[in-house]
């Protein structure tokens, strides 16, 4: 008996209905619960990790799914039984038994001679089982035997042919890759399985979580070389901040600065620039750098956003002296209502 093919939807704990942001969410949370780096003693885990990304892999291919969906394909990507739901006997149904329905008219079992124009006012069957089967099957009906089928179902050669044979297993990898290089896409090396190293150029969109598929570079198998997943880790920034494709920053700048204006310097993921700051300048103040944050799906990059944040020294005595006497006498907090 064949084994059933694993349900995508069961391993990956979602409904049919489940949107793509679920199937992705559901994905990440096993992924990060079943991944061999933690799970070193538990050769199960790993075996359920495979499942698991091999769920996602067809789930997350909207034409895959949908074949998945309408039956055409199994759990695995494999084409399902083209005969499936057409009953037993053969592709037409009742079988040429005796006991099932006649396919070409009539009560009994199937006849050779009901394929020439002679049989009880039939049509001439010859022509059609000719282009199905080839001349031999055609001659051989018409000679009253049935050689032409090979004694038997025309389709069994088919349903009989071995499965192809299976790649090997996928091998899964962790990639940590720094903030700056995220945002800049800066190529990553990473050592495989089999020792070699190769440079991965990190894809458009990039982010923590994101998934790269590297053919056939995973375990050997009698049909082949399975893939490398490769799971990118984007580490954090001791400044930098990232806000869906854009980079925020926290500037400190002098009262000076603040006050007569200037320029300075500013760090970005693609090194410093000089940034222009107007005369009078108040602290919250946010300034945009265009294309200085990630790049999105569609090649285009966010920008870098600047807040200003006005710095005392930490010694205040030279500047209490130069302020004795002045009175501020604005209400910053006006807008406030206090």
């Amino acid at each position: 008996m064949a084994t059933k093919s694993p349900d995508p939807y069961a391993i990956l704990g979602v409904s049919k209905s489940a949107s793509d942001k679920d199937i992705k969410s559901a994905y990440r949370k096993l992924a990060k619960e079943l991944h061999p780096d933690r799970n070193k003693d538990n050769p199960k885990a790993a075996e359920r990790f495979s499942d698991v990304t091999r769920a996602y892999d067809l789930l997350s291919d909207s034409a895959k799914r949908a074949q998945f969906d309408r039956g055409e394909i199994d759990g695995e990507g494999n084409p399902a039984n083209p005969f499936a739901g057409m009953g037993g006997g053969g592709p037409f149904g009742g079988g040429f038994n005796g006991g099932g329905q006649n396919p070409f008219g009539g009560g009994g079992g199937f006849r050779p001679e009901d394929l020439r124009g002679g049989g009880a006012g039939g049509p001439d069957l010859g022509d059609l089982f000719e282009g199905l089967f080839g001349g031999g099957g055609a001659r051989s009906a018409r000679s009253g035997g049935m050689g032409g089928f090979g004694g038997g179902d025309p389709f069994g050669s088919q349903q009989r042919r071995p499965p192809p044979p299976q790649k090997g297993a996928d091998i899964a990898y962790k990639l940590r890759v720094p903030f700056v290089d995220a945002a800049a896409r800066k190529d990553q090396r990473i050592t495989l399985a089999d020792g070699k190293t190769i440079d991965l150029k990190l894809p458009a969109g990039v982010e923590d979580g994101t998934q790269m598929r590297l053919k056939g570079k995973g375990q050997q198998g009698p049909g082949g070389a399975g893939d490398g997943i490769v799971t990118i880790s984007v580490d954090n920034h001791k400044f930098f901040r990232r806000e869906g494709d854009d980079v925020r920053l926290d500037l400190p700048i002098t009262l000076a600065e603040a006050i007569h204006g200037g320029k300075v310097k500013v760090p970005t993921v693609d090194g410093a620039v000089m940034l222009t700051i107007k005369p009078g300048t108040s602290g919250g103040t946010t300034m945009r750098l265009g294309g200085k944050g990630f790049t999105r799906k569609d090649g285009k990059r966010g920008d870098q956003l600047v807040t200003l944040e006005i710095a005392l020294p930490a010694d205040t005595a030279e500047l209490e002296k130069r302020l004795e006497g002045w009175q501020d006498t604005s209400n910053p907090r006006a807008s406030l209502g206090v």
